[in-house]
């Protein structure tokens, strides 16, 4: 059953006046260190002593002195004082200029294609900042599990998201090894797949992913079969290099292994075109500096023909 639960207002007002009374042992000389009237410093105190429920305080026309309460209060009020004020300076410092922990959740495929170089110089360039990268083929909730951004393909980055472009739009491309053609034509048109050993991505939602098309300007989806599924891009690449099957994917990603001769490409005329890679974030009005500064780090290093926001 729920509870009804009422947040206590203004649970810490009076309580910087109180210290500071403490210290000068004057309403006086507190006043005039926090740049108030004492009249103002009298009646902060006995608002805080009503709201307590004792006093703090023993006053003479002389002398001001702390009572039991007052001196109970001092020993637990202080220090808890102290930790707020330095926690307001940390956050304060992270707010204010790029410095941090910086955690961003990239497929594992991307790293070496893209961040690897990025990070490096980013790290050169703002040393204050510590970058984590969290690799995972899952697409998670940011801010949740507490990252800063993420980075996926276009078309897996929700509408809500800020998004800037890593890459520009690119292919996805069919590839498989000459070992595995060894003994078997290769495919010239979509309907030649249904004779081939396909590999397959299995979706973070648990759905199979279709191979997707263009058909001289049509998008078409096919759905393929073979011997392996896989979860993330990576694997079916690993997968087809090693003659297991055709794989279907983006282009950079076999970049190296079509130039070594390990990959050969196929269906090139029905190759679809994707919006590419970006980064991905809740909100303008949420950037903090750290972050600020790698989406300026990117958007000057990469500066990609084509963006999608």
């Amino acid at each position: 059953m729920k509870q009804n639960f009422t947040v206590r207002q203004g649970a810490l007002d009076g309580v910087e006046v109180f210290l500071s009374v403490a210290q000068h042992r004057s309403f006086r000389r507190a006043a005039a260190k926090l740049g108030v009237t004492p009249s103002a410093v009298s009646q902060t105190v006995r608002a805080l002593e009503a709201r307590i429920g004792a006093a703090l305080f023993m006053r003479t026309t002389r002398s001001v002195g702390l009572t039991e309460a007052g001196e109970r209060f001092l020993s637990c009020a202080k220090p808890a004082f102290e930790e707020l004020v330095a926690a307001s300076e940390v956050a304060r410092g992270l707010g204010q200029r790029p410095a941090g922990l910086l955690r961003l959740s990239v497929p594992r495929a991307v790293v070496p294609l893209l961040l690897e170089p990025l990070i490096a110089s980013f790290c050169q360039a703002y040393p204050e900042v510590e970058v984590e990268i969290a690799a995972s083929k899952e697409l998670i909730d940011l801010a949740a599990e507490g990252f800063d951004a993420g980075i996926r393909l276009g078309q897996f980055v929700d509408a809500d998201m800020v998004a800037v472009p890593l890459t520009p739009p690119l292919r996805l491309i069919v590839v498989g090894s000459p070992t595995y053609f060894a003994g078997r034509s290769r495919p010239t048109h979509t309907d030649d797949l249904r004779q081939h050993a396909c590999l397959r991505w299995r979706r973070s939602s648990g759905a199979l992913a279709l191979w997707s098309f263009n058909d001289n300007g049509q998008a078409i989806e096919i759905a393929v079969s073979g011997p392996l599924i896989a979860n993330d891009f990576s694997t079916m690449l690993g997968a087809a290099v090693e003659g297991m099957g055709l794989a279907q994917v983006p282009e950079p990603m076999a970049t190296e292994g079509l130039k070594a001769e390990r990959l050969v490409h196929v269906l090139q005329p029905y190759a679809p075109v994707i919006p590419g890679v970006f980064l991905y974030y809740p909100s303008r009005r949420q950037m903090m500096p750290k972050l600020r500064a790698f989406v300026d780090h990117i958007r000057l290093r990469s500066r990609p023909e084509d963006t999608r926001r």
